[in-house]
């Protein structure tokens, strides 16, 4: 009888294989995936600020100040609802710009632009620092 001789040799057919069905399942899943990506303005492309605009702050805190030509002044919901609508009945045209505090809540901006809207604003913008 002869003696039996080993081989040395791997299979790699079923790594092929497993290789094969693992590609095919990335690419009809891969087109399904939707990014999280956000377009985002850059700074240096912001428009001219209008002429004379009612200037809305969000502290850190997240309360609304006002600063206009008297000065500035923290003020409430119901306060800043009054103001504005005052500002709207003596020009309807006039533009009101927001601006967040760095420490400020995305909430809170959120909410102060959304009671500004609320009050049926047409020139409302958010404020940014110039590089």
């Amino acid at each position: 009888m002869r003696p039996r001789r080993l081989k040395n040799e791997i299979n790699v057919v079923p790594y092929i294989d497993v290789m094969l069905v693992l590609l095919v399942i990335f690419m009809v899943t891969a087109p399904m995936m939707q990014t999280g990506s956000v377009d985002l303005p850059s700074v240096e492309k912001t428009s001219v600020v209008p002429k004379d605009p009612v200037r809305v702050e969000v502290r850190a805190d997240g309360a609304p100040r006002i600063t206009d030509t008297n000065g500035s002044r923290v003020v409430d919901k119901a306060e800043l609802a009054a103001y504005l609508k005052a500002e709207k009945a003596r020009n309807p045209e006039i533009a009101i710009l927001v601006a967040g505090d760095k420490a400020a809540t995305y909430e809170s901006v959120v909410n102060v632009l959304n009671d500004i809207r609320a009050l049926e604003f047409d020139r409302v913008g958010l404020e940014v620092e110039h590089k």
